[in-house]
């Protein structure tokens, strides 16, 4: 693997956002969004940007398949980071629960990504922190 890939400037990153609709049930989709500059992009503009993407992906199967969250993407509020790039995995596969006190979570929208530690290859869970505070409570996953 060359080493610039390793290297890559912070003002063009890739991310993998994990749009969770349902906790218990692990339904998640993942997005990739290219050459993000994360020294300017703030928490809120990357929510927007989701949403945006969401909403005007395409209903198929094909490439898109995002018609199922289309009715969710409004109640989307929250993001927490998951995983840096070469970083330790966490054992629930949608969403990082290993920090207590949810350190983690991206509570300022006027902060940029830089700030909350982000960099090439970060994954970030994006999800209703209501629903996400209703798993913490009794985390049992189902199937």
């Amino acid at each position: 693997m060359s080493s610039d890939l390793l290297t890559r400037p912070l003002t063009s990153a890739t991310l993998t956002i994990r749009v969770i609709k349902n906790f218990p049930y692990r339904t998640a989709k993942n997005l990739v969004l290219h050459n993000l500059d994360l020294t300017t992009l703030t928490s809120g503009a990357l929510k927007e940007r989701v949403r945006s993407e969401i909403l005007s992906s395409g209903g198929g199967g094909g490439g898109g398949g995002w018609k199922a969250y289309k009715g969710v993407v409004g109640s989307l509020d929250t993001l927490k980071l998951y995983t840096k790039a070469h970083g330790t995995k966490t054992n629930n596969l949608i969403i990082n629960m290993e920090d207590e006190g949810d350190e983690l979570i991206f509570g300022d929208d006027g902060r940029t990504l830089e700030g909350y530690g982000c960099e090439h290859e970060t994954e970030i869970s994006f999800f209703r922190l209501e629903d996400y505070l209703e798993f913490k409570k009794d985390p049992e996953e189902k199937w």
